[in-house]
């Protein structure tokens, strides 16, 4: 299924490119709380991927926090020439890579990393077995992307504008990961140990519109390809930003921007892994734990009413 204009995707990566440090505040915060997670893991990993790089948030953030003595070689990879060449510049190497087609050798990663791109993603079920498949054994995968919580009060706003300006209405706000299937991707893609939790940022706005320049300036603006592909009308967009101001205002008469980071830690089966012991293989009664009393099924209680009562 084709949900995504990936030619657009490049496009519009390749436009933001120039001056994108004016729109990556998103990245760079959900770099650092990615690489965070590297702080707990006591291994170092010879070979790293970073996919869908942009202009090198990760990179940074793993120099600031001095975690780059953990990672021998980092490869960079963007599916925009315009990112890789401005990523090009914090001395790591550089490839211009597709998500959905991996250019890596199977088991000739230790480590891959991806901040905010692989929502992007039209298979991304086929992308983490690609990303599982280049991994070694006892390697990790630790990712970042938007769930579908993020931007639902721009969602909601162009939605309702469009049906009372035209009395129709198209796909403004891209389709997100929901959190509950992102575990069950993980293990359908052969990962281990999968953790998947969600963190949600809330971004204030002056009006509509300035989230809206945000966006493009984050390379993050529409490429769905049921997208409507006439200009919108002027009317349409004033109506939005009149409902958005109307519903979703904060205390202090500011708008409210909801973004969602689902992020994926999961590691490539390994035979020292720890692994669920089998059904009925317990060596202690729960109860005895408890200090309670084991009651089997169908059974009840006995109550002793208080004499108090």
């Amino acid at each position: 299924m084709q949900i995504f204009d990936r030619a657009l995707v490049r496009r519009h990566r390749d436009r933001a490119a120039k001056g994108f440090e004016q729109g990556d505040f998103l990245l760079r915060e959900t770099a650092n709380r990615l690489t965070d997670r590297l702080l707990d893991v006591t291994r170092d990993f010879p070979a790293a991927l970073d996919l869908g790089c942009h202009t090198g948030q990760t990179a940074a953030a793993l120099a600031e926090s001095g975690l780059q003595k953990k990672i021998g070689a980092l490869i960079q990879a963007d599916i925009s020439p315009g990112m890789a060449a401005a990523a090009r510049g914090n001395g790591r190497p550089v490839m211009v890579a597709d998500e959905e087609f991996l250019p890596v050798a199977d088991g000739s990663l230790d480590l891959v990393l991806s901040n905010l791109s692989l929502h992007w993603v039209n298979d991304l079920p086929g992308a983490l077995a690609q990303i599982r498949r280049a991994i070694k054994p006892d390697g990790l995968f630790l990712a970042t992307l938007f769930g579908g919580e993020t931007l639902r009060e721009l969602r909601t706003a162009l939605l309702e504008a469009e049906a009372e300006t035209t009395g129709g209405v198209a796909p403004r706000v891209s389709p997100f990961t929901d959190v509950r299937d992102a575990g069950n991707l993980l293990t359908r893609a052969g990962f281990a140990l999968p953790v998947v939790d969600a963190d949600t940022i809330t971004v204030t706005y002056g009006d509509m519109f300035k989230l809206m320049a945000d966006l493009r300036a984050m390379a993050e603006t529409n490429a769905v390809i049921e997208r409507r592909k006439v200009p919108t009308a002027r009317r349409t967009f004033l109506r939005a930003a009149e409902i958005y101001a109307e519903h979703f205002t904060n205390d202090r008469g500011r708008l409210n921007a909801t973004f969602q980071v689902i992020t994926l830690t999961a590691w490539v089966p390994h035979p020292s892994q720890p692994k669920a012991l089998r059904p009925g293989s317990a060596t202690a009664r729960l109860a005895d734990v408890l200090k309670t009393e084991e009651v089997a099924l169908g059974e009840t209680t006995p109550f002793a009413p208080d004499k108090k009562t």
